[in-house]
């Protein structure tokens, strides 16, 4: 890293009874491991993005997001992580082995404003359990973009003795504090047996072509106007008939975000979950 990664020695090992109550999305990733549900089909489980995308782009300004109950949970930090890691996006080349994976999303706050220039720094094993401890394989970290996007291009990560395929992550705001987590993969069978793995820090994963794209938002104890809501409200539908959409546009229909594949004027009977060939879901 250009500077070294700030680092609070206790931002790590955050007691899970400090933990606000289960969040509706953390049950509903519980319920859908314990159902053993799909998830690498274009579904799965919701995403902050859910609630927060309109037609006109991914970032209205609804609390739906987090609601003061929903805030990336933490996890420990693990015996491998190192300081200074390279700024990229991209931990591969193309000769690196592997199946190919890309991990992208976005950084929100407590009001479900995109947080900008949020540092995200990732390691993870190789495809084959190991850590590169001499080098930076596998590692680097990266900014968020003004809509407090992300990209990550990597290799899913293999599996060692105790543990579920993972990749770690530093998530902090500028200013803020240093969240500390691992994301995790649907349908693996050590899910159920590794003692670290939490449902609420599951991607979204579908396959595509030869390789895989996960999807996760992060959302940040940043105070933000407006604050939480108690109880949470409810996602709107924001996608609507005569409305012309470009590739790219995100909306939400029925609580579900999706993105536009093809540009198009939209007319009834073409809502998102009826014409594939125009929405992507997530």
């Amino acid at each position: 890293m250009d500077n070294a990664t700030p680092h609070e020695p206790n931002a790590s090992d955050e007691a899970s009874g400090d933990r606000r109550r289960i969040s509706r999305k953390g049950l509903l990733k519980a319920a859908l491991v314990a159902s053993a549900a799909p998830l690498l089909a274009g579904g799965g489980v919701a995403l902050a993005r859910d609630a927060a995308a309109t037609g006109d782009g991914p970032l209205a300004l609804t609390p739906e997001c987090d609601d003061g109950d929903d805030l990336t949970p933490p996890q420990m930090e693990g015996p491998y992580f190192k300081p200074n890691s390279p700024r990229r996006t991209s931990l591969v080349t193309p000769s690196t082995p592997g199946v190919p994976l890309t991990v992208s999303g976005y950084v929100f706050g407590r009001a479900c404003r995109p947080v900008s220039g949020a540092l995200l720094d990732f390691w993870q094993a190789d495809t084959n359990g190991a850590y590169d401890m001499a080098r930076f394989n596998f590692w680097g970290h990266q900014f968020t973009g003004a809509d407090g996007s992300f990209s990550l291009t990597t290799v899913v990560p293999g599996l060692y003795p105790g543990r579920t395929r993972h990749i770690h992550v530093k998530a902090q705001a500028p200013g803020g504090r240093i969240l500390t987590t691992q994301l995790y993969f649907p349908n693996e069978p050590r899910n159920n047996t590794d003692a670290l793995f939490d449902p609420e820090l599951l991607m979204n994963v579908r396959n595509v072509g030869n390789g895989r794209q996960g999807t996760f938002d992060f959302v940040l104890d940043v105070a933000q106007t407006p604050g939480p809501t108690d109880p949470p409200t409810e996602p709107g539908t924001s996608w609507a008939a005569g409305t012309s959409y470009r590739a790219g546009d995100r909306v939400t229909y029925g609580g579900v975000a999706y993105r536009c594949l093809q540009a198009h004027r939209a007319v009834s009977g073409w809502e998102p979950p009826n014409v594939p060939a125009l929405w992507e879901r997530g």
